[in-house]
């Protein structure tokens, strides 16, 4: 019904690749302004809506930069406060949206963020903690800001020159776009990737001589965890579990389980979904819950035994050096 439904939703696609061609083209000739800013940028996005792995490579990032002074700038998609807020102890997920709570979780030793307006955000950190590096998350497509470097991110399962525009497809952005990107990564690639296949889907990149192409595949963590400890998969084995989505794309986290002999029963939400009493009371028949970091942060005090697990980016050691270079270099 979902693929009948885009079918004939595609004469709203066209329009929509109209506006987003005319917006681009407004830019690319100066009518539209972009501002390029002292502190350096780098900016992680995609051509589509969500999906290819965003959150995990900031965090990529983060680890990459060591004792750097670094500061996330997000929009805090769902959020329910305004404006400009930098993230505190007293911050709750609902004032920071998931990601950015996720990430302050994680990383309480930097500056986390958020204002939809980029510019503003930019310059209130500028004119505050002065950060050493500003990385943008989910900003390719705001185009008021022109970062210093942008990294451009790809589905292996969902390649952006497969796609079409929404609603029809899932892109948001015209793939004539990446040409504004430093570094094309290929994310969620199979830990087999060969050869042949990664010069295939090079070629149909088709990279300007001055962007790089990366690959990289998903590797999880061996424990789940939540904020009391650990758990082991051998206990999973013996338990009524119940696996809880709200992320854009949960057939990788969903394949793993199952190549873990993991028996489950999935209750899959939209993207970013904020959990209803009547929905979270669907799962306290089980023992376990197993969810993602993302949604754990959505789900922690609101219910028992649930538990996340962790998942990271992992890059050849060649690919690695590469991304290592070409953003410390700005620094």
């Amino acid at each position: 019904m979902q693929q009948l439904l885009r079918k004939i939703a595609f004469p709203f696609s066209l329009i929509y690749a109209l506006v987003v061609y005319v917006r681009n083209l407004l830019y690319d000739i100066g009518f539209f302004k972009s501002i390029t800013y002292k502190t350096p940028t780098v900016c992680v996005g995609n051509l589509s809506v969500g999906g290819t792995g965003k959150t995990p490579m900031i965090e990529y990032l983060i680890r990459l930069m060591g004792e750097k002074e670094v500061a996330v700038l997000s929009r805090g998609y769902k959020r329910r406060s305004k404006g400009f807020l930098v993230a505190t102890q007293n911050c709750s997920v609902e004032d920071l949206g998931d990601e950015p709570f996720q990430l302050y979780k994680k990383f309480p030793q930097i500056t986390i963020a958020v204002d939809s307006d980029r510019r503003n955000g930019i310059e209130q950190l500028q004119n505050g903690i002065k950060p050493e590096v500003i990385l943008l998350d989910d900003a390719f497509q705001h185009r008021r800001v022109k970062p210093s470097f942008s990294i451009l991110l790809t589905a292996y399962d969902n390649l952006f020159f497969n796609d079409w525009y929404l609603p029809t497809g899932n892109l948001r952005d015209s793939k004539l776009e990446k040409k504004r990107a430093d570094i094309i990564i290929v994310t969620k690639c199979p830990e087999s990737l060969l050869k042949d296949e990664r010069t295939s889907i090079y070629k149909r990149l088709k990279p300007t001589k001055n962007q790089k192409v990366l690959f990289c595949s998903l590797k999880y963590a061996n424990v789940f965890k939540n904020a009391k400890g650990t758990i082991e998969l051998s206990v999973l084995k013996s338990e009524k579990i119940a696996l809880v989505t709200g992320i854009a794309s949960p057939k990788p986290l969903v394949s793993h389980l199952k190549g873990l002999d993991v028996e489950f029963k999935h209750f899959e939400f939209s993207d970013h979904h904020y959990f209803s009493n009547k929905e979270i009371d669907q799962f306290r028949d089980f023992n376990i819950i197993l969810t993602t970091e993302k949604d754990y942060v959505r789900l922690e005090g609101r219910v028992e035994n649930v538990y996340y697990l962790e998942v990271a980016h992992h890059f050849s050691d060649e690919d690695h050096s590469v991304l290592e270079r070409s953003v410390m270099d700005l620094i």
